[in-house]
């Protein structure tokens, strides 16, 4: 029997370890953690969203330039795909309300412990606390142990090693360096689905850090989302942010800055704002005019009055402007450990159509370490998963072709 390393126990290398169990190859997987899956778990406090249920020509275009790069594994392991897969394990699934799709109890545990159940009776063993330090001068894995540093020969490994986002649960970008020594061609590792800084007033971060804004829309580079986010003390966050992230950092790299027009009442024309607005107001406050009127008070308000000048704020036509379209500049995206995901990592022009690297046969790269993006919604795992299989069909495939005295299940 064939033996194949898998290194990393995230969605992207449970998959690749099942891809090659199902196909009669011994499979190790190792993990620096002390469990698998900790990053799934921690999806599952949202409800882990898996995937989406909008048609696939939408869906593939979610990863943008990548697109074409993740066509392949997409087609193994697509939405549908991907629910039936859940359903193998006894984790029925349901559509929302946004498209999004999620397991019926909206839990992640359950899913993993059943996973974890199969895997091991196809015989995938675990390696916990065990981190990867790259390749010995005769080609064996160098891996650090509580005992001390060994090493581990396979005749082809998976690497699953993930982004940099959320060290703590294991994907600390460890690997980068290991694979540029090898002249792996790398993108540099950035955060993506992040919050950004603001410069806010001393005011609004100790009296409003941590308000939601709901029914609320961002406008940037002639793109409009509705949604909802999140003030911060040092900026604003949430999912409606995070659907313009990659734009937002993007542009603050080329400019140093970004400017993004936030609409606080995106259910109303500004017309009819400025109709509200001018109605007398007798001797109320203008905030009390506003909040009467308009509903416009707490969190909404205050940043009318953070960003909008005075003399703006003195002339209904202009102050409903601003609120239609209030000016947030943003300076840079949040710190890569905070961020949901990572954009960067292994570019898919050293990976041939497996994710095998082409300067070091017999290595495949999947889930997020690899140069891809994508936004919230079940767009993330979908893809971890889908190139977790395909890295590991491309795996079981080149050890049959590598060595075919090996005998698999079902072949004399």
């Amino acid at each position: 029997m064939t033996s194949v390393a898998v290194i990393g126990g995230g969605p992207a290398g449970l998959m690749a370890a099942e891809a090659l169990a199902e196909r009669g190859c011994g499979v190790d997987l190792f993990d620096a953690m002390p469990s698998v899956g900790r990053k799934l778990l921690l999806a599952g406090r949202g409800g882990l969203n898996l995937t989406h249920g909008e048609d696939a020509a939408t869906f593939a275009t979610r990863y943008g330039a990548r697109q074409p790069a993740l066509a392949a594994a997409l087609q193994r392991l697509d939405a549908r795909g991907l629910r039936d897969w859940a359903a193998g394990l006894g984790i029925a699934t349901f559509v929302g309300s946004s498209g999004r799709v999620f397991p019926s109890d909206l839990k992640a545990a359950p899913l993993l412990r059943a996973w974890l159940h199969r895997l091991r009776g196809q015989g995938v063993r675990f390696h916990m606390r065990r981190r990867w330090l790259g390749w010995a001068h005769d080609g064996a894995l160098r891996v650090a142990t509580p005992e001390g540093e060994q090493a581990h020969h396979a005749d082809a490994t998976v690497l699953a090693l993930g982004g940099a986002s959320w060290p703590r649960l294991g994907s600390d970008g460890a690997w980068w360096p290991l694979l540029a020594a090898q002249g792996v061609a790398l993108a540099p590792l950035r955060p993506s689905n992040c919050g950004f800084d603001i410069d806010w007033s001393e005011h609004l971060r100790t009296r409003h850090a941590g308000a939601p804004l709901k029914s609320v829309a961002i406008e940037f580079a002639g793109r409009r989302q509705l949604g909802e986010c999140v003030l911060t003390a040092g900026g604003i966050e949430g999912s409606l942010v995070y659907a313009h992230s990659a734009a937002l950092r993007d542009a603050i790299e080329r400019d140093g800055s970004a400017l993004l027009h936030l609409d606080l009442l995106p259910a109303r024309s500004q017309a009819e704002l400025a109709q509200e607005i001018a109605h007398p107001r007798g001797p109320r406050s203008l905030a009390t005019h506003l909040k009467s009127r308009l509903n416009l008070a707490g969190a909404k308000a205050a940043l009318v009055w953070e960003c909008v000048p005075r003399a703006d704020q003195a002339d209904p036509h202009r102050l409903a402007a601003a609120i239609k379209a209030l000016p947030l500049r943003v300076l840079a995206p949040r710190p890569i450990a905070e961020a949901i995901s990572t954009a960067g990592g292994v570019c898919f022009e050293a990976l041939d159509d497996a994710l095998m690297l082409r300067g070091r046969p017999g290595v495949f790269c999947a889930g997020e370490m690899l140069d891809w993006e994508a936004p919230t919604g079940g767009y993330l795992l979908t893809a971890c998963f889908a190139t977790g299989r395909l890295a590991g069909e491309g795996a079981a495939a080149w050890l049959a072709a590598a060595l075919p005295a090996v005998q698999t299940p079902g072949k004399a």
